[in-house]
């Protein structure tokens, strides 16, 4: 474990090295002293005007990549031989509710420290911006008010802040980060951060255009919001930027993302010609301050697109009453994940760009061949995804991304575990019900107690209960778990007949040579070879752009009479970029897909079981469901309430124990008054475990 701290300790003080950089450089002793001392270092023929910035903002970043891949890398190592340990963490009091504020959802205590940190920051940046540009003026002088002047630098000042938003916000949705889980994140759980930096960043540059519009207008230069300047800052292409960057932002708020995921997702997608056009406007110098979440991003994006082109193999899917659907995959042994995990899925015959994330139902000790996914069909691509699979269709074309593990599981180890669903937010739970069942079977790790709370709409929705056993069930006994599951049916107020019930039916589908299991983007040792792969693609990177500025860009630069064209020297540093990710990026993947095909199996047609029809567990009849000793256990496990719901403060404040973990999954509502009634009590009782299942 010294390893691990070390590790831990290095990337610390390297980020916090980094910070100090961004602290100092709006200073006047940055600007006035050091830059020209730093120049004369790293400003070399070989790499131009970007070699402060290079070195001091994107390799500090690089370089805690790399060594959080060996960190994660090494904890997962020791977590599989060590199979006892325990992932208690000593400072979960940072993660305790500490406000529930409207449209920022439950904010703990690391979260309020992060924006804090942040607002800070970015106001520290405008602040001396401001101050150094009042103490050396060299713009906007001349026949203009000096009033008109600061309000100018103010317009500017407030762009240069939203740098430091930009510096940050492609971060949190780097799917295959090995930063995130250094601060205990997950790609998933820090979609929020993404969506506050995302809102500083559309306020700034709103009023960092708008600024600069009103003073256009007021000095009568409104010719200048044409201008693309072949040797400084491109007007136009932070116009065309601010446009795309606008529409994001209208389109992505939550009414829009629920009620028409399709227009937010498709608008979204502007995000990489808002980007090229901002950077495009900044220059190469003030890019790479942003490098290294565009470059971490941009290797995660392609290494994605690479795992995404081969089709999933299919199974089976179990189709419940109430809409829900649970898709079983084929798995290679490779592939290891976590209770919790999250899983990408497209199915090109619905929609060729959209990609849907459904958490991982199914336990690889379980499970060791199959990985499932549920979910509930209440969108247009979910409903028409649950329409293909009750079809008369034998096979359907899938391809996945993934799946993601959660940054810890480290509730796990409570003595006790409430699960508060609402809806099919209930499908989380079943990973962590079925890790606790292998747990008691095996007598691996330790057994909390379970309390599951759950509220439907209508008694059909019961059936996804039967989801906490797999469709293929070798389980055998239940009775080794302390499993009490409450269950409120919110809109009926009497038990349906078994009559009235529709059919569970479990379809099977037959293979084809074109489908292949899931397996690891990058093998076994996937995080070593991601450390590669960053580094080597960096390395590359730094060496073209090395050969390129000496022998193509500085001879024209430097020479008197000319000046490299700004925007053509942000093309090439993107165009470089791109091409070293490419080339690594491939080269690694084919080598890592040639091992992996050597081990596996050539899926062939055979024959398939045919679809099933059957009763859920919980309206009787006599099934063999009903006959076998685990559906008996859970059907005993269960009380049903109807016309009901649940007494929230009351279940919880009756909770026996003093380690108990609350985890809350469903409505936005729901989840927000199990984190007020978490925080209400002592510390020593309720933990609340923020898990995020939604987007």
């Amino acid at each position: 474990m010294s390893s691990l701290y070390l590790l831990k300790l290095i990337c610390l003080i390297v980020f916090l090295g980094w910070m100090l950089i961004w602290i100092l450089i709006p200073t006047d002793v940055y600007k006035s002293k050091w830059t020209p001392k730093l120049s004369e270092k790293f400003n070399a023929t070989y790499i131009g005007g970007q070699g402060i910035n290079l070195f001091l903002l994107t390799f500090p970043i690089m370089l805690i990549s790399v060594l959080g891949c060996i960190y994660i890398h090494i904890k997962n190592r020791t977590e599989l031989s060590d199979t006892s340990c325990t992932s208690k963490n000593h400072l979960a009091f940072i993660k305790r509710p500490l406000l529930v504020l409207g449209p920022l959802g439950v904010v703990n205590t690391k979260e309020l420290i992060f924006a804090i940190m942040g607002i800070t920051l970015m106001s520290w940046q405008f602040g001396n911006y401001f101050y150094v540009s009042v103490k050396h003026p060299h713009m906007g002088t001349g026949v203009f008010f000096r009033w008109q002047r600061r309000f100018r630098s103010v317009s500017l000042r407030l762009g240069y802040a939203s740098n430091v938003a930009w510096a940050f916000v492609f971060f949190p949705v780097t799917r295959l980060s090995s930063i995130l889980p250094l601060v205990g994140l997950t790609y998933e759980s820090s979609i929020k951060y993404h969506i506050w930096v995302g809102q500083v960043v559309m306020v700034l540059s709103a009023l960092h255009s708008l600024g600069f519009f009103i003073y256009w207008l007021m000095t009568n230069q409104m010719l200048e919001a044409l201008e693309w300047s072949p040797t400084y800052v491109s007007n136009l292409s932070g116009e065309i930027s601010w446009v795309f960057l606008l529409v994001i932002w209208v389109t992505s708020f939550a009414y829009t993302r629920r009620k028409t995921f399709e227009v937010f997702f498709y608008t979204h997608q502007l995000y990489a010609l808002a980007t090229f056009f901002y950077v495009v406007h900044i220059g190469v110098s003030w890019t790479c301050q942003i490098l290294p979440g565009i470059f971490l991003f941009t290797l995660d994006r392609y290494l994605r697109f690479l795992q995404s082109r081969s089709n999933a193999r299919l199974i089976s899917a179990r189709l419940l009453p109430g809409g829900t659907v649970e898709m079983t995959f084929h798995k290679s042994p490779g592939v290891h994940y976590g209770v919790t995990s999250t899983l990408f899925v497209n199915a090109p015959k619905i929609s060729k760009l959209q990609w849907h994330p459904f958490t991982v139902i199914s336990n690889e000790n379980l499970e060791p061949d199959t990985l499932s996914i549920a979910f509930n069909s209440g969108g247009s691509w979910t409903e028409k995804i649950h329409k293909q699979l009750s079809s008369s269709l034998d096979r359907l074309q899938v391809s996945v991304e993934g799946p993601y593990e959660p940054a810890s599981t480290s509730f796990l180890e409570r003595d006790s575990l409430v699960l508060i669903s609402g809806g099919s937010g209930v499908t989380p739970y079943i990973s962590i019900i079925r890790e606790i069942i292998h747990r008691s079977n095996t007598h691996k790790g330790h057994v909390p107690r379970v309390q599951l709370i759950c509220a439907f709409k209508h008694a059909s929705d019961l059936t996804m209960l039967d989801l906490l056993l797999p469709v293929d069930n070798t389980i055998s006994d239940l009775s080794k778990i302390k499993l009490e599951i409450q269950v409120y049916i919110t809109r009926e107020s009497k038990p349906p007949t078994a009559d009235s019930q529709k059919l569970v039916q479990t379809k099977w589908f037959k293979p084809s040579p074109q489908d292949v299991p899931i397996t690891p983007v990058l093998g076994q040792n996937g995080w070593l070879l991601l450390s590669f792969i960053i580094t080597s693609s960096f390395i590359l990177f730094f060496l073209i752009l090395a050969l390129v500025t000496q022998y193509h860009i500085y001879p024209i630069d430097h020479n008197t009479n000319n000046t490299y064209n700004f925007t053509i020297w942000v093309i090439w540093d993107c165009f470089i970029m791109c091409i070293s990710i490419i080339f690594v990026g491939s080269v690694s993947f084919l080598w890592q897909k040639s091992k992996m095909t050597e081990n596996q199996k050539q899926i062939t047609n055979m024959e398939v079981p045919s679809p099933l029809n059957s009763p859920g567990s919980w309206f009787g009849g006599g099934t063999t469901e009903l006959e076998s000793l685990p559906y008996q256990s859970l059907v005993q496990a269960t009380q049903v309430h109807y016309e009901g719901r649940p007494n929230l403060q009351k279940i919880l404040s009756g909770c026996k124990g003093s380690d108990i973990g609350v985890i809350a999954s469903g409505p936005r509502g729901m989840r927000h008054d199990v984190a007020r009634i978490c925080s209400c009590f002592g510390s020593k009782k309720l933990h609340y475990e923020y898990l995020s299942f939604t987007w």
